[in-house]
């Protein structure tokens, strides 16, 4: 598998064509051809995983239709003024989209649009305004609604509620330390982000409050639908996309070329996350039929590592995995030989839930494979380099892995919201 990922092979095929043959292998072809066969269809005929279309056909629909362009000028109209002002409200700028998309490139994808050619005309320094729209847009990984949620419930079995519930705090946190170090960067190097001389009066500040109120509408909906018992994590989702389609209607922005282009994004973004998904069911009946989940989780009592020493092992899996590949790959990956782990210690599989999501968030800004970083190069093309771009994203990499830290040290965290829900 790794040979053909470093040949360039996409990770779905990769997986695919690996597990096809493991399972030839060990139980011959007709195992193999009637495995590939009804996999597809029992991936996709799972209900909790018909989530993930919905959540990004609510992304789709709130970005084509303009339902999150007015974020990052209300952001910036309110936060101006502190050190770093653009930077901090590009930022949560992008904590408020996340939670309308779901989608950490999205997120990256949209903020960078709106937000860098701000912070640049501004001479704001290039590492720190392509830095914090590459780093806030992983928040999209965290903040509910998450794609990372939805499969890794669907996986372990763990109900999605509580899951997209039990990211909230996380999810706040690494928004708001991100902001403080922002802050603190600009308090160092005031070069690196002039204040701004344009001074808004109250007035403008509490009108450009009335654009995005479409957006805690819309978080309302989901979040509060789950929270409330109102209606499943797949419901909620559905809900979502409805309700991001009616206030589009209501706000007259929906016309027939954006709503095609919507519904076209998130077969797209479907499609290639089902297709990798179902190579790694199919790689997990290989190693099932191998038997190393079993020995996985009698390695880990025998080596009585611990539910710490678990953790540890679970983490430089997955920073160093986060180098090289896909985040929903690389956890599709590593479920089947780290869930055995987890359970063989002990551990509650709602924290797993929120660390592995963390950890990912990470991979997504560590080189030579950052995908936000290339995200971010691609918005803003010849302007900033890519070196400067992941130089950038240093001291937000150093900030997430305080929140792991943290996430590890103090696991109410995560796990204080999902328990009101008992």
């Amino acid at each position: 598998m790794v040979v053909l990922m470093a040949l360039r092979v996409p990770i779905a095929v990769a997986l695919g064509v690996t597990s096809f043959v493991g399972i030839w292998w060990l139980r011959g072809l007709e195992t193999a051809l009637r495995l590939s066969g009804s996999t597809p269809f029992e991936f996709a005929a799972s209900w909790n995983l018909s989530a993930i279309p919905m959540f990004l056909l609510m992304g789709s629909i709130a970005f084509r239709c303009g339902l999150t362009t007015s974020l990052f000028d209300a952001a910036r109209l309110w936060l101006a003024r502190l050190p770093g002002g653009l930077a901090v409200a590009a930022n949560f700028a992008a904590a408020m989209f996340a939670a309308a998309s779901g989608s950490s490139v999205a997120t990256a994808a949209a903020m960078g649009r709106l937000a860098i050619p701000e912070m640049l005309r501004y001479k704001y320094s290039p590492a720190l305004a392509t830095g914090t729209v590459a780093a806030a847009g992983t928040l999209g990984a965290m903040i509910p609604p998450s794609i990372g949620f939805v499969i890794f419930g669907w996986y372990t079995e763990t109900p999605i509620g509580k899951l997209l519930i039990a990211g909230i705090f996380p999810g706040l946190l690494n928004a708001a330390l991100f902001a403080c170090f922002i802050i603190g960067w600009c308090i160092w190097k005031p070069e690196a982000a002039p204040p701004p001389d344009d001074r808004p009066s109250w007035r403008e500040k509490f009108l450009v409050l009335l654009k995005v109120w479409p957006i805690p509408i819309l978080i309302l909906c989901v979040i509060g639908g789950i929270y409330s018992g109102l209606t499943t994590a797949t419901e909620a989702a559905a809900f979502g996309a409805f309700s991001a389609l009616a206030i589009s209607l209501v706000r007259g922005s929906v016309t027939r070329q954006n709503l095609k282009e919507s519904i076209v994004d998130a077969l797209h973004s479907g499609a290639s996350i089902f297709f990798i998904a179902v190579s790694a069911v199919l790689l997990t009946r290989f190693l099932a039929i191998s038997g190393l989940p079993t020995y996985m989780g009698n390695f880990a009592k025998a080596m009585d590592l611990g539910p710490y020493g678990v953790i540890a092992f679970m983490t430089v899996v997955y920073l160093i995995l986060g180098c090289f590949l896909d985040p929903i790959g690389i956890m599709l990956v590593t479920l089947p030989i780290l869930l055995p782990m987890w359970k063989a210690v002990g551990l509650d599989l709602i924290w797993m839930g929120v660390l592995v999501v963390m950890l990912l968030e990470i991979g997504l800004l560590t080189p030579p494979v950052g995908l936000n970083a290339f995200v971010i190069k691609t918005v803003v093309g010849d302007a900033v380099s890519l070196t400067t771009i992941f130089k950038g994203l240093i001291g937000f990499i150093i900030v997430d892995i305080v929140v792991v830290v943290l996430l590890v040290a103090f696991p109410q965290i995560s796990l204080f919201l999902p328990a009101l829900l008992d």
